[in-house]
């Protein structure tokens, strides 16, 4: 059903007709100018202070964080990891450009699918494109190189993020989104999906006993890529 047929029908079910020309301009205006809602004060701080503020929020929500002063470090940060949590040197990775750009011969052990996500993966590599600080949460609009399913299927789940890409604010992330796509069938920004993490998966509903990966990834890893000079 398109989306003129659906207001129609809502319409119809409030009998009421179209709006008049000066209610449908407000609404038009409100909509093309974004406006600014309140912004809490706790992401306004010192760029360095946000980064900071972004890995606090992670490891708060039972995620780790590890930094690497650039793009050829992430392999070695990888390998670590997973010696670390004694999980095997292989996993599946987002056929993103900017992993496949990484020097993954540098560490000859580890083995890796540029693929989507599949039910037996457990572990997958990420490209982060982009955070909030005031909540430690990632954001991943869906894309061929950035398969929704690495975010759920694989039980340990590790995102290369770069430290440019860190927001203070909700705000902020959406305005990227809105200057950084545009859909050349509609014209519209959106993703068919943009999935916020924050976190592990973890639920408590049963006795209120928190567990770990009931719904997604049991452990979630950030590799923070220092890009920003503003940030140090």
């Amino acid at each position: 059903m398109s989306k003129d047929a659906i207001l129609g029908a809502i319409r119809r079910g409030l009998r009421r007709g179209p709006l008049p020309a000066d209610q449908a301009a407000m609404l038009e205006g409100r909509l093309a100018t974004h406006p600014r809602h309140l912004i809490p004060a706790r992401s306004r701080i010192p760029r360095p202070d946000q980064i900071a503020l972004f890995i606090r929020n992670v490891e708060k929500e039972f995620g780790t964080v590890a930094r690497v002063d650039g793009p050829e470090a992430v392999p070695g940060a990888v390998a670590d990891w997973l010696a670390g949590q004694n999980l095997p040197p292989r996993f599946v990775m987002a056929p993103h450009p900017d992993l496949l750009a990484l020097p993954w011969s540098d560490r000859p052990m580890l083995t890796f699918e540029a693929r989507r996500g599949e039910g037996s993966d457990t572990v997958s590599v990420q490209h982060g494109w982009a955070a909030v600080a005031e909540t430690g949460t990632l954001l991943f609009p869906s894309d061929p190189t950035r398969p929704t399913t690495l975010n759920l299927l694989p039980e340990s789940e590790i995102v290369v993020l770069r430290a440019s890409r860190i927001v203070g604010a909700y705000e902020e992330a959406w305005d990227l989104l809105r200057a950084e796509r545009q859909d050349a069938e509609t014209g519209g920004f959106m993703p068919r999906n943009l999935m916020f993490v924050t976190g592990p998966s973890r639920s408590a509903d049963i006795e209120q006993t928190l567990e770990l990966g009931a719904h997604g990834p049991r452990r979630l890893h950030v590799v923070l890529v220092e890009d920003d000079p503003a940030a140090r």
